[in-house]
C-alpha cells in the first residue's frame, strides 16, 4: 500500500479512527459499516488543498458543484440500507468522488453506479481502480433512469436529492429490496428508507438532511 493511501498526520489511520469514534457518539452501531469506514482513506477522494480535512464530519466540495457527503451521512444511508439483510447487487445514483461507491463495494457483492458528471466519474474510477477495488459498473447517464439493464436490485442508494422519487428506481428495486435517497426541495430534504412489499412501498422518513439537487441529464 502506498504511503498517500496509508496517510501521514491529518491523514493517518489514526485521525480515521477519532472519526470512528465520533460516528458511534452519534449513533452508528453497524460495526461492519465502522469497520470499512476505518479502512477506507477518504483523503484520496478529494483535492490535496482539502486532504487534512477529510475526516471532519463535513461536506467538502469535489468540483462540478457537487461534494463528498460528510460521514455521518455516509455511515448512516449504509446502515440503512444494510439494516435488515445484506444485499447482494446495489445501484448507486451518483458516483460523485466514489467514496460512497468504495464503502458500498466493500460491504456487497456488486455494486452498480450511475454518474451524470463524466469527468467525475472517470475520477471516480481511477480511484477505486488505486484501492484494488474492481466489483463496480460504471455508467455515465441521467441517474432518473436508473440502470434498467442490471434490475432488480436488492439495494439502491441516491447521493442526490429529487423533489419527488423517481418511478424508475422504485419500478428497479426488487421485492424486499431496500432504497436510501434524500427526498425535497432545499431546504426542505429528508433522508427516506423505501421497502418494495408484494404490495407496494413501505416509507420511513428518517432525518433532516442536505444534499445536492438531483439533476437530469449528462454533462462531458
Amino acid at each position: 500500500m502506498s504511503r498517500r493511501i496509508q496517510g501521514i498526520g491529518m491523514t493517518s489511520r489514526r485521525t480515521r479512527e477519532r472519526m470512528i469514534s465520533r460516528l458511534r457518539q452519534q449513533g452508528i452501531s453497524d460495526n461492519k459499516v465502522l469497520a470499512v469506514m476505518a479502512d477506507t482513506p477518504r483523503h484520496i477522494f478529494v483535492d490535496e488543498a482539502l486532504e487534512s480535512r477529510a475526516y471532519e464530519d463535513t461536506a467538502l466540495p469535489i468540483g462540478h458543484n457537487q461534494t463528498i457527503s460528510q460521514p455521518y451521512i455516509v455511515a448512516k444511508m449504509t446502515e440503512l440500507l444494510l439494516q435488515s439483510a445484506v444485499p447482494t447487487k446495489v445501484l448507486e445514483i451518483g458516483t460523485g468522488c466514489g467514496y460512497q461507491t468504495a464503502i458500498l463495494a466493500k460491504l456487497v457483492s456488486q455494486v452498480y453506479t450511475v454518474e451524470r458528471i463524466a469527468p467525475l466519474m472517470k475520477k471516480a474510477r481511477d480511484t477505486l481502480w488505486e484501492l484494488n477495488i474492481k466489483t463496480v459498473g460504471f455508467k455515465h447517464t441521467d441517474g432518473g433512469w436508473g440502470w434498467p439493464e442490471h434490475a432488480p436490485f436488492e439495494g439502491i442508494l441516491a447521493a442526490a436529492a429529487p423533489a419527488e422519487v423517481p418511478e424508475a428506481l422504485l419500478q428497479q428495486l426488487a421485492v424486499g429490496g431496500v432504497l436510501v435517497i434524500p427526498v425535497g426541495q432545499e431546504g426542505k430534504q429528508y433522508l427516506h428508507r423505501i421497502v418494495r412489499t408484494d404490495e407496494g412501498y413501505l416509507d420511513e422518513v428518517i432525518e433532516r438532511v442536505t444534499f445536492v439537487p438531483f439533476l437530469s441529464g449528462v454533462t462531458g
